[in-house]
């Protein structure tokens, strides 16, 4: 059933000129029902400790279920039973689990490109302030949500809004627990990049509720480095997200825990050891252990198809493994997304210059494009320069489940 109303609204949208990219699947698909006989194995409470997994020296079978046993069989199996287990394994041990929304009250007010969200929940109140850029023009227009920043004129330029906003008063980029998502959630074990990841969220409710020349359902995220790491967060714990630009964002983004082949020095036990407050305490257990890991970051890729990512990474970049992540990471995820019948979802991008170099932004427009504003582009962002694929990371790659 799902299957046919892909086609059928690809139909409609070549029928009426809207490009299916401006289609959001997501949210009419979950207005239907997936297959009634999908069983989903049980995921173990309480969730293993490192000592229980198996060192894997290749990326893990995205497939595999936490049980060591159990693999997908079908598509609607991958969305209804493996993507919600990946999503609870990357809380219990990387990220921490992300505040219930449905507890908490939104508003916001805005004065002239300044919006102010407030957030409410147990009692407490905290704020965040964002500012706006808008093109030229009275939209609505898509909209890139942006921490640390970016190119925007070429953005702007391009009919797409940019809005920023403090990513260090909603947390400190330290273990002080200080800043607005702190002032609701104080004593809770989530790391720092997914108290950015909730930021991110709480500026796109502001948006929904005061910005009427942006198109909400048009959004995406972006950051660099450590930011690009939120991006990545933000990415996964919000379905309203069309694309995830995580830019030159390494271990805990889209860098592999278990290849470095670019000779630069980024790793779980020195990212630990030196800002151990990017992630719960969870991943502890997994210093000196990363083959232990039940998941590596084409998991975390995984777990957003079928909606839009294109990982950046500066070929010169001396900190966060670019080659590792072209040659590891997107392939491993690709193969997901191509056996989802997402593979255009998912790109690379490989601009020159060294670690954040801002090339970056104007290098991953037009696939940005192709998915907030459904234009075309002849650009091919499976291309890897120089680098090339290592299928032998992914042996799985070639097992796919047969189901429908």
């Amino acid at each position: 059933m799902r299957a046919e109303l892909v086609a059928l609204l690809g139909v409609a949208a070549s029928t009426y000129g809207a490009p299916l990219e401006n289609i959001n699947l997501e949210r009419i698909l979950d207005l239907f029902p997936r297959q009634s006989n999908v069983t989903c194995p049980s995921t173990p409470n309480p969730m293993p400790k490192a000592a229980a997994f198996p060192s894997v020296k290749t990326m893990p079978d995205p497939f595999l279920y936490l049980d060591g046993k159990t693999r997908v069989q079908s598509k609607d199996e991958w969305i209804q039973c493996r993507q919600p287990e990946i999503m609870k394994l990357l809380q219990e041990y990387q990220y921490g689990y992300y505040p219930d929304h449905s507890q908490e009250t939104v508003s916001a007010t805005r004065s002239g490109n300044t919006l102010t969200v407030t957030v409410a929940t147990g009692g407490k109140t905290a704020t965040i302030a964002a500012t706006l850029n808008l093109p030229s023009g009275s939209g609505p227009f898509p909209v890139i949500i942006s921490i640390g920043g970016m190119d925007t004129k070429s953005y702007t330029g391009a009919g797409i809004a940019v809005v920023t906003f403090d990513y260090g008063k909603v947390a400190a980029d330290s273990n002080t627990k200080s800043g607005s998502f702190w002032t609701l959630y104080s004593g809770k074990d989530i790391g720092v990049l997914t108290a950015w990841a909730w930021g991110f969220h709480r500026v796109l409710d502001g948006i929904e509720l005061k910005v009427p020349e942006i198109d909400a359902t048009k959004s995406g995220v972006t950051g660099c480095s450590r930011l690009g790491k939120a991006a990545l967060a933000a990415g996964l714990f919000d379905k309203r997200i069309a694309v995830t630009m995580p830019m030159c964002s390494g271990v805990q983004g889209a860098g592999p825990y278990r290849y470095s082949l670019s000779g630069q020095g980024e790793n779980l036990e020195n990212a630990k050891s030196g800002a151990g407050w990017w992630t719960s305490s969870g991943i502890s257990q997994f210093v000196g252990k990363s083959t232990q890991l039940p998941y590596d970051a084409h998991t975390i890729v995984t777990a957003i198809a079928p909606r839009a990512v294109i990982l950046s990474q500066n070929s010169g970049d001396q900190f966060t493994d670019s080659k590792g992540t072209a040659q590891v990471t997107f392939p491993a995820a690709k193969v997901v997304y191509n056996w989802l019948g997402a593979g255009e979802k998912l790109g690379m991008s490989i601009p020159g210059g060294g670690h954040c170099d801002q090339s970056g932004y104007a290098d991953v427009l037009p696939f940005v494009q192709k998915v907030l504003q459904g234009k075309s582009t002849t650009r091919n962002f499976d291309d890897l320069k120089t680098w090339k694929a290592m299928p032998e990371a992914y042996p799985w790659g070639t097992d796919l489940p047969k189901g429908k």
